[in-house]
């Protein structure tokens, strides 16, 4: 049934209940895995780089967050993988990557760390639920 899901996240609260959401339908079979799909957003970069001192400790940051997702994943007993894309917006990036896999849902958080971005263009997560093939499950 859900199988094989793919978590998109960034790191935010929305998506530490996304990925909570995931784990909770992952238990629904015995051989689930999660994809663990994170982009690297080039103007969020920017500021990371800005905020952490340098592009090695931005890198070694996002690095940790990434790490206590899957952690949180494979201690629920479900088999996970980190995936990383560097191209394009985050939409794009994930609506591409959705529709190239063979996923049983998509699970994303409602809301994620970029809010002017959501009043100018819209929501990632509103732009998935349009154009993904598989089905989205968007968690508040």
């Amino acid at each position: 049934m859900f199988s094989h899901l793919l978590l998109a996240i960034d790191g935010s609260d929305h998506s530490r209940r996304a990925a909570e959401k995931a784990i909770e339908l992952g238990k629904l079979t015995d051989h689930a895995t999660i994809e663990i799909l994170y982009v690297v957003d080039g103007s969020k970069s920017k500021s990371d780089i800005l905020k952490y001192g340098d592009s090695e400790a931005a890198s070694k940051n996002r690095q940790q967050m990434l790490h206590s997702f899957e952690e949180l994943i494979n201690d629920a007993g479900i088999s996970t993988k980190i995936t990383i894309l560097h191209a394009g917006t985050p939409a794009e990036s994930i609506i591409k990557h959705a529709n190239e896999g063979n996923y049983d849902c998509v699970v994303l958080g409602s809301r994620g760390l970029s809010t002017v971005q959501t009043m100018i263009i819209g929501s990632v997560s509103h732009k998935v639920m349009k154009y993904a093939k598989a089905p989205v499950l968007m968690v508040k």
